[in-house]
């Protein structure tokens, strides 16, 4: 199997000021083949210097003419050094027939898919034209006008889509694969593997239901369709938001769609990050922050206030360790970190989701309830829509839209350096109602007193009877045994196994937190199952965690090295990148 895309791409230039002689793209290990106008003229072109992760750029001469308008055409190809592409072969797919192909571009990989202006600041809408074994099916972060394509011969099919309206590089996307679809709503279909289809379809089919809801919140969703399309176990993120096509993690399918909260996450950014876009990854709370109040809006509105207050504790909590492990006066603790010469990809955290959902959860406290703090931010999204723009924008319309409507007074005291720009824990604790993670928290209080060594187990599985958000309040039970500064000790980890068979969920999360905690307490048995998990699914947010917490264990460390380096092919090649750095493989 040929490894790399091979084609071209035309830029559609305006040109501004008529004494600019150059463009400059971002480029990382691509290989230019020629730079030309759509006329077949030949234009000069050089490519600098590598930079690290930012690749070289690639500069191009300009015509010297009086034309405003300019159309560039770049043949190129990818290398096998691209990082913004994973290649499946037949045997790592569900069905063993096919390869398989999908991006992600996010966060700066862009770059490495094509020549492109790889920033949040450029937006640009896009046609594109894929050609690919008729067996196969291509799908884009667009519209696909023709589902069918165009057969070119017996073997390859073209098929063409359109993205009218205009987006930052990051949400460009592709996949070919031996794909099927499942309409699940009047502007979504599943598409997966056949194995999957059915399973999906159930586990996202209130899909339309978060996209109303969200409508009615913000206002109209522009973009036409949200297909869904479930990917093979090796994508690295929980969902990514392409536009028309958002990527989900097949870790999602629960059974029970307990986890359908990152559906309405991606769904969310249909307006916060995909219509209005933070001008660069310094303001990425813009995106994530917002996304997240707006997800947690929803779930309020479809599940009750409470189970809002429920995730909201979370994601306090997780504020919390994350700042307690990267160190409160760390800079990247601040909501708009400096990132001059960073790689953005590499120091990506929880801060800008769960430290931008605070803030914004402060100023609806501010300005006195939830439907007055919409009104803002609608008011936000629709004067920002198709732009991308920073924290100062945010500040300025939100003082001047409270000043305009005479609430100056209520918002006058807020301390935005400190919320911006200071490092560590914000200077407001959230009073969130605790009924739901209460009844988790009475469970866990009866297992820490429980001594095993002097009574039979107390517990049965009718203890989950009292969780009326059964997997939700599980997670939270199993999690807040990670908290605690005291062990559990393996005889109660092993009894709440068997009482409640914790090993044997399909909720990824929990098994997630339930292999974590088993590894802190030193129980051999989970090891299997850690192993197991890290194999068969590469979501970076567990892949990674669990590959650290094992390597730390002495007696396993050399096991944990050894599985890596048998699953290593099977998985995205940043995600091998950076856990090879963990585990002192490479630097």
């Amino acid at each position: 199997m040929r490894k790399k895309l091979t084609g071209s791409v035309k830029h559609n230039l305006l040109r501004s000021d008529p004494s600019v002689t150059q463009v400059v793209f971002d480029t990382r290990d691509l290989i230019i083949k020629s730079v030309k106008l759509d006329d077949g003229s030949i234009l000069c072109f050089s490519l600098g210097n590598s930079i690290l992760a930012f690749g070289q750029p690639l500069t191009i001469e300009l015509p010297n003419t009086s034309w405003t308008k300019i159309s560039i055409i770049i043949e190129y190809e990818t290398t096998s050094k691209c990082t913004a592409l994973q290649w499946l072969s037949k045997e790592q797919t569900a069905g063993n027939k096919h390869p398989y192909l999908f991006s992600k571009c996010s966060v700066i990989h862009a770059r490495s898919l094509l020549p492109c202006q790889d920033t949040p600041s450029v937006k640009a809408s896009y046609t594109a034209d894929v050609t690919a074994d008729s067996e196969l099916v291509a799908l884009m972060s667009a519209v696909k006008p023709d589902p069918l394509g165009i057969n070119l011969d017996r073997d390859m099919t073209q098929h063409h889509f359109i993205q009218k309206i205009p987006i930052p590089s990051y949400l460009i996307a592709i996949v070919v694969g031996k794909l099927e679809s499942k309409r699940i709503g009047p502007r979504t279909c599943v598409w997966s593997e056949k194995e999957l289809l059915e399973k999906a379809s159930y586990e996202f089919e209130d899909v339309e239901k978060f996209i109303t809801t969200e409508e009615d919140l913000l206002g109209e969703f522009v973009w036409g369709v949200l297909d869904i399309l479930v990917l093979p176990p090796s994508f690295p993120s929980g969902g990514m938001e392409n536009p028309c096509l958002t990527f989900v993690t097949p870790t999602l399918i629960a059974g029970d769609k307990s986890l359908a909260n990152v559906l309405v996450h991606e769904v969310a950014h249909s307006w916060t990050g995909n219509l209005v876009t933070n001008k660069n990854f310094e303001h990425f709370w813009l995106n994530e922050g917002i996304t997240v109040y707006v997800e947690r809006l929803t779930l309020g509105i479809l599940y009750g206030e409470p189970f809002r207050q429920f995730v909201a504790i979370g994601g306090w909590k997780e504020l919390k360790a994350t700042i307690r492990s990267l160190g409160e006066e760390n800079p990247l603790t601040a909501l708009v970190p400096k990132l001059t010469g960073v790689d953005p990809g590499n120091v990506l955290n929880l801060v800008p989701y769960e430290k931008g959902f605070l803030f914004l959860y402060f100023l609806e406290q501010k300005v006195g309830s939830r439907d007055v703090f919409v009104v803002f931010l609608k008011h936000y999204i629709w004067e920002n829509a198709y732009k991308s723009i920073d924290t100062e924008k945010f500040r300025e319309m939100f003082i001047k839209h409270f000043n305009s409507i005479g609430q100056g007074k209520l918002v006058e005291d807020i301390d935005w350096d400190v919320w911006l720009y200071a490092p560590g824990l914000p200077p407001f604790e959230p009073l969130y109602d605790n009924l739901l993670t209460s009844v988790c928290t009475q469970l866990k209080n009866r297992w820490l007193k429980w001594d095993p060594s002097n009574e039979p187990c107390p517990f049965s599985l009718s203890d989950l009877d009292e969780f009326s958000i059964r997997s939700n309040q599980l997670l939270e039970f199993v999690t807040q045994f990670g908290e605690e500064r005291n062990h559990l000790g393996i005889a109660k980890i092993v009894a709440m196994d068997t009482t409640y068979g914790l090993s044997g969920v399909q909720n990824s999360e929990i098994k997630f937190q339930w292999i974590q905690l088993c590894i802190r307490e030193k129980s051999i048995h989970i090891l299997p199952l850690a192993l197991q998990f890290i194999s068969e699914q590469g979501r970076i947010k567990f892949t990674r965690a669990i590959y650290k917490t094992l390597f730390a264990w002495n007696e396993v460390k050399e096991a944990t090295v050894d599985n890596f380096k048998r699953n290593r092919p099977n998985m995205m090649l940043n995600t091998a990148n950076i856990i090879a750095k963990d585990l002192g493989l490479e630097k």
